[in-house]
């Protein structure tokens, strides 16, 4: 063996050595950058996995103005005034002068009734009224003679008496004949049906020869007289409305027959009582109709306009939270903890309610809170840094 191959020997021992102990370090790098690594992702991953059991909620600050509402309510409009006419008499139509459409004025002839059974009875009322008129004056006749005759005692006191009691008698029947005359004489002028003011004839349900029966017992009306130079309208108003529609608003109509236009109309008289069935008030609105535009029996919807104040807390409706403590609403506090703030509702708007307490203007509410929610629950609002995986928002920053 040449003298220079010990030191070979040596040298490849060594550098086996290096290279086995840079292998081992390198192995220690990796597998301690891997638990590193590891690590690090189970943490990002507890972080986010607590970031996300944190509910979400949107937030909004309460709406200060005062906002104005109109609240519409069906109706139907009647005639001011309305007369439905029936017969006094029995008979038959002689002839009608209206028709329906008919402008009167009060006293016009509306019909005519032939009414023979009365015409013969005011015969025989005459016949009887002559009948006692004569026997009246036979009976004052005789009583004159007996007062000349008790002067000379040719007639006892009893026998005048007696003449006087019968002479008061037939006095009676005449007062009473004269009575019944004077009855079927009234009862003869209701033969004649005129209209009882100015108006319009907006029924006919009679013709000529039709068998006319006494009194409303005997069918509808032969005629029905509406006046319409003023109509009247009636609603049903919530009982949490009536304090704001006092007698004297004014109000809007509007009828299909005339698209896009309305009508004024005045509140002129209420109910002041709640009807127990429906909650409700009735009213009374008045709408000049002098230009004769609008029908009685039409469907009108009247709209109000109520009063408002200039400063009110205005929340979505959406916020409310109803539970068995009452109406609340969710707040967040500036530690991201959740509110209850019990409220009273003043006006309901549709998409918002106003409120007449239990929430300040600078309280953020939560829009749409989530359900279960309860007083001191940690929260974070949309859009706010700290989640990890979602952006800020222009807001945010």
């Amino acid at each position: 063996m040449p003298p220079d191959e010990p030191a070979q020997s040596t040298v490849s021992r060594r550098g086996l050595y290096i290279a086995g102990l840079s292998g081992a370090i390198l192995v220690v790098v990796v597998v301690v950058a891997g638990i590193t690594t590891r690590k690090i992702a189970d943490a990002k991953l507890q972080e986010w996995t607590e970031s996300q059991a944190v509910p979400v909620v949107a937030v909004a600050v309460p709406d200060t103005h005062g906002k104005a509402t109109t609240f519409s309510l069906p109706g139907r409009l009647e005639a001011y005034t309305q007369a439905q006419m029936y017969a006094r008499v029995t008979g038959y139509v002689k002839e009608w002068k209206a028709d329906i459409g008919t402008p009167v004025k009060a006293g016009d002839l509306l019909a005519v009734i032939d009414a023979p059974d009365l015409d013969q009875q005011i015969m025989q009322a005459k016949a009887n009224l002559a009948s006692a008129q004569a026997n009246s004056v036979l009976s004052d006749m005789t009583l004159t003679r007996g007062q000349s005759l008790i002067k000379t005692y040719a007639i006892s006191q009893q026998d005048l008496d007696q003449r006087a009691a019968d002479a008061s008698n037939k006095k009676g029947l005449v007062d009473a004949a004269q009575a019944n005359l004077d009855r079927l004489r009234v009862l003869e002028h209701y033969k004649r049906i005129v209209a009882p003011f100015d108006g319009l004839v907006t029924a006919r349900t009679t013709d000529v020869g039709a068998l006319i029966n006494v009194g409303s017992g005997g069918g509808p009306p032969l005629f029905v007289v509406s006046e319409t130079s003023k109509l009247r309208v009636y609603v049903n108003v919530p009982q949490s409305y009536v304090p704001s529609i006092p007698v004297g608003t004014t109000a809007q109509i509007a009828v299909p027959e005339y698209p896009g236009r309305t009508f004024p109309a005045t509140v002129a008289a209420s109910a002041q009582a709640v009807d127990i069935a429906s909650g409700t008030t009735r009213m009374q609105l008045v709408v000049d109709n002098s230009r004769s535009e609008l029908m009685t029996g039409d469907f009108t919807t009247v709209t109000f306009d109520l009063a408002h104040p200039d400063v009110a807390i205005n929340v979505p409706a959406s916020a409310l939270i109803f539970n068995q403590n009452g109406l609340h609403v969710a707040t967040v506090g500036r530690d991201g903890r959740i509110s209850l703030k019990l409220v009273t509702i003043s006006r309901d708007l549709g998409n918002e309610v106003e409120l007449a307490s239990g929430v300040a203007a600078d309280d953020r509410v939560v829009v749409n809170p989530p359900d279960g929610i309860a007083s001191g629950d940690k929260v974070r609002i949309a859009g706010a840094p700290g989640i990890p995986g979602e952006p800020e928002t222009a807001e945010a920053k």
